[in-house]
């Protein structure tokens, strides 16, 4: 068993400019919000480079008042002056960080929400075929992870990435005025903390990368156990999968820990490498006021600065790659909406009170090219007719559904509803005179009540009712505790197969479509009830036109006519009895069935 799986990780994006340009596109009705936000980062940084400069002139005051150049009082005066101006700065600092963090936030939350509208209104109408190559994961993952990631490099790390640069270019500049000897200093031991930055950064990032890949492994097993701890207890494979389990949990806790040490690593590498800075600072700066003039207040400040130099520098490093993530997110996303939707044309016919006449006319298909799933396939079915389509697993059975349908275009050939090309009919229009009951049930959160009014949203209740009791599931409905209001979870938590089939048959019923597509649909229910839906299924069908798609060929011998398909290829039409007069596939697989069924 294999248990292989890609982490999320970071990644770079392929078309930054590109994916950057397309991002303001839903940035732009908050453009107003942005910009105030951006002013107020840019006041708060220079609020907080002067609270980093506001040791000069304090300590200049107490170094003037020691040298007796103005008396204690003047000093204590100005003193309080300065400690004003700092509180008033600090003030509008916070004040100015506050309301642009929440600007943000707010453009975050409101353009993500814009996005996640979208990128669901978009699978809603994808290409079918589009659903059928992705995996239901990958799809969450753009909501989830994606979004997620997204959402909060806008609401706050593209704020602090800004501040954090101007704060290192404001920083620089006012140590070069200061002092630009010292600055010199500070600029020698610059490459050597790049360097380090980017190497503890690089092993880190490569590191995490590694643990999103092992966690992901671990989580997906955790997933499929769960999942299938039945076949896994019913093989007495506990032991195996203890050990299994073992394996991954012991590799994620090991890049866990790597990934953790080397992220702990940063921040004191990065403090002892600014205390170095800081030392050789102090010595030549302790030197250059007592021989060149420079004020113990400029000292002052230029080394407070220095201390904090590096820390907009490595929280740059660490945001640039968030921001790359951010921007990989953002292409993940455009690449689904620039995903294909099922057409629609403004001269598409819209259908009215069909009589639900369908016609195949040499239909060529294939999902991918040079690839034929049917080959010159033709075929008529009529109002309330029952027309069987048997055969071999992969033959195309389930394939002529899809196409009467329209989830997917033919590549030669014609399909008509009422002698009207469907690849001229509004593809809506057209599925809402058609009713399927599917092999695979698919239930709804909600009611039971609302699951069969997923079928016609305003069919009344005693519509649904009706439907329910014409597949026979009124019965069992008005056994369970709550009747048609108990709440379904889970995809029918709590209801048997058969049930859920039959809330699926009255789903179909209550839509009253013209043309009904069973497939495979009482395969799922046991003999008993196969009888009772068969009789409910039987008024269903009357004044429509219905297509069975099944493997028991017991449930199609009353089919008006039975069409057997093979590589795609119809090889025998006719009704049930000619067929096994015949004596060709069709006999054989009904003889075949035949020999199975106890006498």
């Amino acid at each position: 068993m294999s248990h292989n799986r890609k982490g999320s990780g970071l990644e770079k994006p392929k078309n930054t400019k590109q994916t950057i340009k397309r991002l303001f596109t839903y940035l732009k009705p908050y453009q107003t919000w942005i910009i105030i936000s951006t002013v107020l980062t840019i006041l708060a940084t220079i609020a907080q480079l002067y609270g980093s400069y506001a040791v000069s002139p304090i300590l200049n005051l107490i170094q003037a008042a020691v040298t007796k150049e103005i008396t204690i009082e003047l000093m204590s005066s100005q003193m309080m002056i300065q400690l004003a101006i700092l509180a008033v700065v600090y003030f509008v600092e916070i004040a100015a960080v506050l309301i642009a963090s929440q600007l943000m936030l707010r453009v975050s939350e409101k353009s993500m929400h814009t996005m996640r509208e979208e990128l669901f209104s978009h699978l809603m109408v994808a290409d079918i075929g589009y659903h059928d190559s992705q995996q239901y994961g990958d799809l969450m993952s753009r909501f989830t992870n994606d979004i997620g990631n997204l959402s909060e490099t806008l609401g706050d790390t593209t704020r602090t990435f800004i501040s954090n640069i101007l704060s290192l270019i404001g920083t620089f500049v006012v140590m070069l005025v200061l002092s630009p000897l010292l600055t010199l200093i500070v600029v020698v031991f610059f490459p050597l903390l790049i360097f380090v930055i980017q190497f503890i950064g690089k092993k880190t990032r490569k590191a995490s990368r590694e643990r999103q890949a092992s966690l992901g492994a671990l989580n997906g097993y955790i997933e499929e156990s769960i999942e299938g701890v039945t076949v896994n207890q019913l093989f007495v494979r506990e032991d195996q999968s203890q050990k299994e389990f073992h394996s991954f949990n012991k590799d994620f806790s090991i890049k866990s820990h790597t990934s953790q040490t080397l992220g702990f690593m940063m921040m004191p590498l990065m403090q002892n490498f600014n205390m170095i800075i800081y030392a050789f600072v102090g010595i030549l700066g302790g030197y250059l006021a007592i021989n060149t003039g420079l004020s113990v207040g400029d000292l002052g400040a230029f080394v407070n600065m220095t201390r904090s130099f590096g820390r907009p520098l490595n929280m740059i490093a660490n945001q640039f790659s968030s921001i790359n993530s951010a921007l990989s997110a953002a292409e993940r996303i455009f690449d689904v909406l620039d995903k294909p939707v099922e057409s629609i044309n403004s001269s598409d016919v819209e259908l009215h009170d069909i009589q639900g006449k369908v016609v195949f006319d040499s239909v060529d298909f294939s999902y991918v090219e040079n690839k034929p799933i049917l080959n010159d396939v033709s075929f008529y079915a009529k109002t309330n007719q029952k027309i069987a389509i048997v055969g071999s697993t992969g033959a195309g059975k389930t394939t002529i559904t899809n196409l009467i349908t329209r989830f997917y275009d033919i590549n030669e050939g014609s399909i008509l509803v009422d002698d009207i090309d469907i690849k001229n009919i509004n593809r809506y229009s057209l599925r809402e005179n058609i009713g399927m009951v599917l092999q695979d049930t698919h239930l709804f959160t909600g009611t039971i009540m609302e699951n069969i009014r997923y079928g016609r949203l305003d069919a009344t209740d005693e519509e649904c009712i009706a439907a329910a009791k014409l597949a026979n599931a009124d019965y069992f409905i008005r056994n369970l505790e709550f009747g048609y209001d108990t709440e379904i979870r889970g995809d029918g938590e709590g209801l048997s197969q058969g049930q859920r089939q039959l809330l699926n048959i009255a789903r179909a019923a209550v839509a009253n479509p013209k043309i009904l597509i069973l497939d495979e649909a009482t395969s799922s229910i046991d003999t008993r009830t196969e009888e009772l839906v068969e009789e409910g299924m039987d008024k269903l069908m009357e004044g429509r036109t219905t297509f069975v798609i099944a493997h028991r060929l017991s449930t199609v011998r009353n089919a008006n006519a039975i069409i057997v398909l093979e590589n795609g290829q119809i090889i025998e039409k006719g009704n049930h009895d000619d067929l096994v007069a015949l004596g060709g596939r069709y006999a054989s697989l009904y003889k075949n069935q035949s020999e199975l069924i106890p006498q």
